[in-house]
């Protein structure tokens, strides 16, 4: 993922929270797992940096059939 700064001042700290969700075989949204981890700090103003995560979810809660989908990502800046 890419976070762009588009103000003045260095962004010194925050937090990216993942929505995934658990799909059924049919479709089905079954459950939605949030998740938080720091974001890639600090960011100078006007810049951007990139940052790649893995979202895990624990195996008992995607059985046989199912898939997962991280369908949001919200990022708060401190």
């Amino acid at each position: 993922m890419a976070f762009t700064n588009t103000g003045t001042k260095p962004a010194t700290s925050g937090t990216v929270t993942f929505s995934t969700h658990i799909i059924g075989a049919l479709g089905v949204d079954w459950a939605t797992i949030t998740t938080a981890q720091p974001l890639p700090a600090p960011v100078p103003g006007g810049t951007t940096k990139a940052q790649t995560y893995t979202v895990c979810v624990e195996s008992w809660r995607v059985p046989l059939g199912m898939h997962v989908e991280t369908r949001k990502a919200t990022a708060t800046w401190t």
